[in-house]
Protein backbone atom coordinates (compact mmCIF):
# COMPACT_ATOMS: atom_id res chain seq x y z
CA UNK A 1 0.00 0.00 0.00
CA UNK A 2 1.22 3.53 -0.84
CA UNK A 3 0.87 6.53 1.45
CA UNK A 4 1.55 10.28 1.19
CA UNK A 5 1.35 12.87 3.97
CA UNK A 6 1.66 16.64 4.24
CA UNK A 7 0.60 19.50 6.51
CA UNK A 8 -2.96 20.78 6.05
CA UNK A 9 -1.68 24.24 5.13
CA UNK A 10 1.77 25.71 4.46
CA UNK A 11 2.26 29.49 4.31
CA UNK A 12 5.65 31.03 3.52
CA UNK A 13 6.74 34.61 2.91
CA UNK A 14 7.95 37.83 4.46
CA UNK A 15 5.97 38.73 7.61
CA UNK A 16 4.03 35.46 7.51
CA UNK A 17 3.98 35.44 11.32
CA UNK A 18 2.21 38.80 11.42
CA UNK A 19 -0.41 38.43 8.70
CA UNK A 20 -2.17 35.17 9.52
CA UNK A 21 -3.94 35.62 12.86
CA UNK A 22 -7.29 34.73 11.29
CA UNK A 23 -5.94 31.38 10.06
CA UNK A 24 -4.54 30.64 13.53
CA UNK A 25 -7.83 31.62 15.23
CA UNK A 26 -9.65 29.04 13.10
CA UNK A 27 -7.63 26.39 14.96
CA UNK A 28 -7.91 27.72 18.52
CA UNK A 29 -8.10 30.90 20.59
CA UNK A 30 -6.11 29.90 23.69
CA UNK A 31 -2.66 28.72 22.58
CA UNK A 32 0.39 27.73 24.53
CA UNK A 33 3.29 29.45 22.76
CA UNK A 34 6.39 27.28 23.14
CA UNK A 35 9.75 28.89 22.39
CA UNK A 36 13.09 29.33 24.09
CA UNK A 37 14.14 32.60 25.72
CA UNK A 38 16.42 33.61 22.85
CA UNK A 39 13.69 33.19 20.24
CA UNK A 40 11.23 34.98 22.52
CA UNK A 41 13.49 38.01 22.63
CA UNK A 42 14.10 37.98 18.87
CA UNK A 43 10.53 37.51 17.65
CA UNK A 44 8.41 35.65 20.22
CA UNK A 45 7.34 38.62 22.31
CA UNK A 46 6.33 40.58 19.22
CA UNK A 47 4.44 37.54 17.89
CA UNK A 48 2.68 37.09 21.23
CA UNK A 49 1.60 40.75 21.22
CA UNK A 50 0.31 40.41 17.65
CA UNK A 51 -1.76 37.36 18.61
CA UNK A 52 -3.19 39.08 21.70
CA UNK A 53 -4.13 42.13 19.62
CA UNK A 54 -6.05 39.80 17.33
CA UNK A 55 -8.12 38.17 20.05
CA UNK A 56 -6.04 35.21 21.23
CA UNK A 57 -5.26 34.43 24.87
CA UNK A 58 -1.62 33.35 24.82
CA UNK A 59 0.28 31.33 27.43
CA UNK A 60 4.01 31.70 26.69
CA UNK A 61 6.19 28.82 27.92
CA UNK A 62 9.98 28.79 27.66
CA UNK A 63 11.39 25.60 26.12
CA UNK A 64 14.30 24.14 28.10
CA UNK A 65 16.27 23.00 25.02
CA UNK A 66 15.72 19.23 24.88
CA UNK A 67 12.92 17.29 23.17
CA UNK A 68 12.66 14.81 26.01
CA UNK A 69 9.74 13.09 27.70
CA UNK A 70 10.27 15.11 30.86
CA UNK A 71 10.14 18.43 29.02
CA UNK A 72 7.11 17.41 26.95
CA UNK A 73 5.19 16.27 30.03
CA UNK A 74 6.09 19.48 31.88
CA UNK A 75 4.53 21.64 29.17
CA UNK A 76 1.49 19.36 28.81
CA UNK A 77 0.76 19.83 32.52
CA UNK A 78 1.06 23.61 32.20
CA UNK A 79 -1.20 23.69 29.14
CA UNK A 80 -3.86 21.56 30.84
CA UNK A 81 -3.73 23.77 33.93
CA UNK A 82 -4.31 26.89 31.78
CA UNK A 83 -7.00 25.27 29.60
CA UNK A 84 -5.12 25.75 26.33
CA UNK A 85 -6.76 24.46 23.12
CA UNK A 86 -3.90 25.02 20.68
CA UNK A 87 -0.11 24.57 20.63
CA UNK A 88 2.19 26.91 18.73
CA UNK A 89 5.83 25.84 18.38
CA UNK A 90 8.10 28.78 17.54
CA UNK A 91 11.78 28.06 17.02
CA UNK A 92 14.11 25.30 15.84
CA UNK A 93 13.87 21.56 15.38
CA UNK A 94 13.70 20.41 18.99
CA UNK A 95 11.15 23.06 19.93
CA UNK A 96 9.07 22.00 16.93
CA UNK A 97 9.32 18.28 17.70
CA UNK A 98 8.30 18.98 21.31
CA UNK A 99 5.34 21.12 20.21
CA UNK A 100 4.03 18.28 18.03
CA UNK A 101 4.35 15.79 20.90
CA UNK A 102 2.62 18.19 23.33
CA UNK A 103 -0.26 18.79 20.90
CA UNK A 104 -0.67 15.05 20.39
CA UNK A 105 -0.96 14.42 24.13
CA UNK A 106 -3.39 17.33 24.49
CA UNK A 107 -5.33 16.16 21.42
CA UNK A 108 -5.21 19.73 20.14
CA UNK A 109 -4.23 21.30 16.80
CA UNK A 110 -0.65 22.47 16.34
CA UNK A 111 0.83 25.45 14.52
CA UNK A 112 4.49 25.13 13.63
CA UNK A 113 6.44 28.36 13.10
CA UNK A 114 10.11 27.71 12.39
CA UNK A 115 12.49 30.61 12.95
CA UNK A 116 15.33 28.87 11.11
CA UNK A 117 15.42 26.74 7.97
CA UNK A 118 17.88 24.26 9.42
CA UNK A 119 15.75 21.08 9.52
CA UNK A 120 12.76 19.48 7.83
CA UNK A 121 10.95 18.90 11.14
CA UNK A 122 8.14 21.48 10.65
CA UNK A 123 5.88 19.65 8.21
CA UNK A 124 6.16 16.01 9.32
CA UNK A 125 3.92 13.83 11.50
CA UNK A 126 6.75 12.62 13.68
CA UNK A 127 9.07 13.79 16.43
CA UNK A 128 12.59 12.73 17.31
CA UNK A 129 12.76 12.21 21.07
CA UNK A 130 16.00 12.45 23.04
CA UNK A 131 17.01 11.74 26.60
CA UNK A 132 17.44 14.72 28.96
CA UNK A 133 21.16 14.44 28.18
CA UNK A 134 20.61 14.72 24.41
CA UNK A 135 21.07 11.10 23.26
CA UNK A 136 18.70 9.81 20.58
CA UNK A 137 15.93 7.72 22.13
CA UNK A 138 13.13 7.07 19.63
CA UNK A 139 10.76 8.41 17.01
CA UNK A 140 7.13 9.21 17.85
CA UNK A 141 4.71 8.89 14.93
CA UNK A 142 1.42 10.79 14.84
CA UNK A 143 -1.84 10.18 13.04
CA UNK A 144 -1.78 13.64 11.45
CA UNK A 145 0.64 16.29 10.19
CA UNK A 146 0.54 19.85 11.58
CA UNK A 147 -2.61 21.80 10.78
CA UNK A 148 -0.60 24.90 9.88
CA UNK A 149 3.05 25.62 9.11
CA UNK A 150 3.93 29.33 9.15
CA UNK A 151 7.33 30.20 7.68
CA UNK A 152 8.39 33.83 7.93
CA UNK A 153 11.16 34.34 5.36
CA UNK A 154 12.16 37.68 6.88
CA UNK A 155 12.76 36.08 10.28
CA UNK A 156 14.72 33.22 8.73
CA UNK A 157 16.89 35.61 6.69
CA UNK A 158 18.14 37.13 9.96
CA UNK A 159 19.39 33.79 11.32
CA UNK A 160 23.05 32.74 11.06
CA UNK A 161 23.95 31.34 7.64
CA UNK A 162 25.39 28.24 9.35
CA UNK A 163 21.83 27.22 10.21
CA UNK A 164 20.61 27.67 6.63
CA UNK A 165 23.58 25.62 5.42
CA UNK A 166 22.68 22.92 7.94
CA UNK A 167 19.16 22.81 6.50
CA UNK A 168 20.58 22.47 3.00
CA UNK A 169 22.72 19.55 4.16
CA UNK A 170 19.76 17.92 5.90
CA UNK A 171 17.75 18.40 2.70
CA UNK A 172 20.47 16.90 0.51
CA UNK A 173 20.03 13.62 2.36
CA UNK A 174 16.38 13.49 1.28
CA UNK A 175 16.83 12.16 -2.26
CA UNK A 176 19.88 10.06 -1.35
CA UNK A 177 17.81 8.20 1.23
CA UNK A 178 14.53 8.11 -0.73
CA UNK A 179 16.40 6.62 -3.70
CA UNK A 180 17.79 3.85 -1.49
CA UNK A 181 14.32 3.08 -0.13
CA UNK A 182 12.99 2.99 -3.69
CA UNK A 183 15.70 0.54 -4.74
CA UNK A 184 14.86 -1.67 -1.78
CA UNK A 185 11.10 -1.34 -2.38
CA UNK A 186 11.16 -0.46 1.29
CA UNK A 187 8.90 1.39 3.68
CA UNK A 188 8.74 5.13 4.30
CA UNK A 189 8.38 6.89 7.65
CA UNK A 190 4.64 6.37 7.21
CA UNK A 191 5.15 2.61 7.35
CA UNK A 192 3.93 2.16 3.77
CA UNK A 193 5.45 2.18 0.30
CA UNK A 194 6.42 5.33 -1.58
CA UNK A 195 4.08 7.31 -3.80
CA UNK A 196 5.24 8.79 -7.09
CA UNK A 197 4.57 12.21 -5.57
CA UNK A 198 6.79 11.56 -2.55
CA UNK A 199 9.67 10.38 -4.73
CA UNK A 200 9.27 13.28 -7.16
CA UNK A 201 9.33 15.82 -4.33
CA UNK A 202 12.46 14.24 -2.83
CA UNK A 203 14.25 14.37 -6.19
CA UNK A 204 13.14 17.96 -6.86
CA UNK A 205 14.41 18.93 -3.41
CA UNK A 206 17.96 17.97 -4.38
CA UNK A 207 17.74 19.83 -7.69
CA UNK A 208 16.72 23.08 -5.97
CA UNK A 209 19.38 22.80 -3.28
CA UNK A 210 22.22 22.40 -5.77
CA UNK A 211 20.79 25.10 -8.08
CA UNK A 212 20.01 27.85 -5.54
CA UNK A 213 22.03 26.94 -2.45
CA UNK A 214 25.02 29.23 -2.87
CA UNK A 215 22.90 32.23 -3.93
CA UNK A 216 20.65 31.70 -0.91
CA UNK A 217 23.66 31.52 1.39
CA UNK A 218 24.82 34.90 0.06
CA UNK A 219 21.37 36.39 0.67
CA UNK A 220 21.32 35.02 4.21
CA UNK A 221 24.75 36.45 4.92
CA UNK A 222 23.46 39.85 3.73
CA UNK A 223 20.24 39.26 5.75
CA UNK A 224 17.97 39.93 2.77
CA UNK A 225 15.16 37.90 1.19
CA UNK A 226 15.63 36.92 -2.48
CA UNK A 227 13.90 34.40 -4.78
CA UNK A 228 16.82 32.02 -4.26
CA UNK A 229 16.47 32.22 -0.49
CA UNK A 230 12.70 31.66 -0.74
CA UNK A 231 13.40 28.58 -2.87
CA UNK A 232 15.90 27.19 -0.38
CA UNK A 233 13.64 27.85 2.60
CA UNK A 234 10.88 25.92 0.84
CA UNK A 235 13.25 23.12 -0.18
CA UNK A 236 14.75 22.82 3.32
CA UNK A 237 11.34 22.86 4.98
CA UNK A 238 8.48 21.69 2.77
CA UNK A 239 10.17 19.63 0.03
CA UNK A 240 12.62 17.94 2.37
CA UNK A 241 9.95 17.37 5.02
CA UNK A 242 7.50 15.74 2.65
CA UNK A 243 10.36 14.01 0.83
CA UNK A 244 11.79 12.30 3.89
CA UNK A 245 8.42 11.35 5.35
CA UNK A 246 6.77 10.09 2.17
CA UNK A 247 10.05 9.05 0.49
CA UNK A 248 11.70 7.40 3.46
CA UNK A 249 14.95 7.53 5.42
CA UNK A 250 17.85 5.09 5.10
CA UNK A 251 21.49 5.21 6.23
CA UNK A 252 22.34 8.94 6.44
CA UNK A 253 19.96 9.77 9.30
CA UNK A 254 20.62 6.47 11.06
CA UNK A 255 24.33 7.33 11.08
CA UNK A 256 23.47 10.78 12.45
CA UNK A 257 21.65 9.00 15.26
CA UNK A 258 24.64 6.72 15.67
CA UNK A 259 26.84 9.72 16.45
CA UNK A 260 24.76 10.30 19.60
CA UNK A 261 26.53 7.25 21.08
CA UNK A 262 29.68 9.37 21.39
CA UNK A 263 30.59 12.12 23.83
CA UNK A 264 32.60 15.27 23.27
CA UNK A 265 32.69 18.21 20.90
CA UNK A 266 30.77 16.42 18.12
CA UNK A 267 27.63 17.48 19.98
CA UNK A 268 28.45 21.11 19.25
CA UNK A 269 27.62 20.37 15.62
CA UNK A 270 24.14 20.94 14.21
CA UNK A 271 21.78 18.20 13.06
CA UNK A 272 22.52 19.03 9.42
CA UNK A 273 26.29 19.02 9.89
CA UNK A 274 26.16 15.48 11.24
CA UNK A 275 23.67 14.42 8.56
CA UNK A 276 26.08 15.76 5.90
CA UNK A 277 28.78 13.35 7.01
CA UNK A 278 26.20 10.58 7.33
CA UNK A 279 25.15 11.23 3.73
CA UNK A 280 28.73 10.87 2.53
CA UNK A 281 29.00 7.61 4.47
CA UNK A 282 25.83 6.33 2.78
CA UNK A 283 27.19 7.28 -0.66
CA UNK A 284 30.37 5.33 0.15
CA UNK A 285 28.38 2.33 1.36
CA UNK A 286 26.52 2.43 -1.98
CA UNK A 287 29.84 2.78 -3.84
CA UNK A 288 28.54 5.74 -5.85
CA UNK A 289 30.69 6.98 -8.78
CA UNK A 290 33.54 9.40 -8.13
CA UNK A 291 31.78 12.29 -9.90
CA UNK A 292 28.80 11.92 -7.55
CA UNK A 293 31.00 11.82 -4.45
CA UNK A 294 33.01 14.83 -5.59
CA UNK A 295 29.85 16.84 -6.36
CA UNK A 296 28.56 16.38 -2.82
CA UNK A 297 31.92 16.90 -1.13
CA UNK A 298 32.72 20.12 -3.04
CA UNK A 299 29.26 21.53 -2.40
CA UNK A 300 29.40 20.66 1.30
CA UNK A 301 32.77 22.40 1.52
CA UNK A 302 31.38 25.49 -0.21
CA UNK A 303 28.60 25.82 2.36
CA UNK A 304 30.82 25.02 5.35
CA UNK A 305 29.73 21.48 6.14
CA UNK A 306 32.16 18.96 7.72
CA UNK A 307 33.70 16.45 5.32
CA UNK A 308 36.59 15.15 7.48
CA UNK A 309 36.85 13.50 10.88
CA UNK A 310 38.71 16.54 12.20
CA UNK A 311 35.81 18.79 11.22
CA UNK A 312 33.50 16.33 12.97
CA UNK A 313 35.70 16.61 16.11
CA UNK A 314 36.47 12.90 15.74
CA UNK A 315 40.12 13.02 14.67
CA UNK A 316 41.08 11.27 17.92
CA UNK A 317 38.23 8.75 17.86
CA UNK A 318 39.32 5.11 18.00
CA UNK A 319 37.98 2.39 15.73
CA UNK A 320 36.08 1.12 18.78
CA UNK A 321 34.41 4.54 19.07
CA UNK A 322 33.36 4.44 15.42
CA UNK A 323 32.08 0.91 15.93
CA UNK A 324 29.81 2.30 18.67
CA UNK A 325 28.40 4.70 16.07
CA UNK A 326 27.76 1.75 13.77
CA UNK A 327 26.16 -0.27 16.55
CA UNK A 328 23.81 2.59 17.48
CA UNK A 329 22.97 3.21 13.81
CA UNK A 330 22.00 -0.44 13.26
CA UNK A 331 19.78 -1.01 16.29
CA UNK A 332 16.42 -2.65 15.69
CA UNK A 333 13.93 -0.26 14.15
CA UNK A 334 16.53 2.12 12.73
CA UNK A 335 16.02 3.44 9.20
CA UNK A 336 19.28 1.92 7.97
CA UNK A 337 17.36 -1.34 7.60
CA UNK A 338 15.53 0.27 4.63
CA UNK A 339 18.78 0.15 2.63
CA UNK A 340 18.67 -2.21 -0.37
CA UNK A 341 21.41 -4.34 1.22
CA UNK A 342 22.42 -5.35 4.73
CA UNK A 343 24.64 -2.86 6.55
CA UNK A 344 26.62 -4.02 9.58
CA UNK A 345 28.12 -1.86 12.32
CA UNK A 346 31.61 -2.58 11.02
CA UNK A 347 30.59 -1.45 7.51
CA UNK A 348 29.64 1.93 8.94
CA UNK A 349 32.83 2.30 11.00
CA UNK A 350 34.99 1.52 7.98
CA UNK A 351 33.02 3.83 5.68
CA UNK A 352 33.39 6.68 8.20
CA UNK A 353 37.16 6.26 7.97
CA UNK A 354 37.07 5.86 4.18
CA UNK A 355 35.22 9.17 3.69
CA UNK A 356 37.90 10.99 5.67
CA UNK A 357 40.73 9.36 3.71
CA UNK A 358 39.07 10.09 0.37
CA UNK A 359 38.46 13.77 1.19
CA UNK A 360 42.08 14.21 2.29
CA UNK A 361 43.11 12.66 -1.03
CA UNK A 362 41.14 15.32 -2.91
CA UNK A 363 42.93 18.22 -1.23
Amino acid sequence: MRNFASPSRYIQGENALFENAKTILELGSHPVLLCDSVVYDIVGQRFEEYLVQNGLTVVPVFFNGEASDNEINRVVSLAKEKGCNLVIGLGGGKTIDSAKAIADLLKSPVVIAPTIASTDAPVSALSVIYTDEGAFERYIFYSKNPELVLVDSKVISQAPKRLLASGIADGLATWVEARAVMQANGKTMLGKHQTLAGVAIAERCEEILFADGLQAMAACEAKVVTPALENIIEANTLLSGIGFESGGLAAAHAIHNGFTALTGDIHHLTHGEKVAYGTLVQLFLENRPKEVLDKYIRFYQQIGMPTTLKEMHLENASYEDLLKVGQQATIEGETIHQMPFEVKASDIAQAIVAVDAYVHGLA
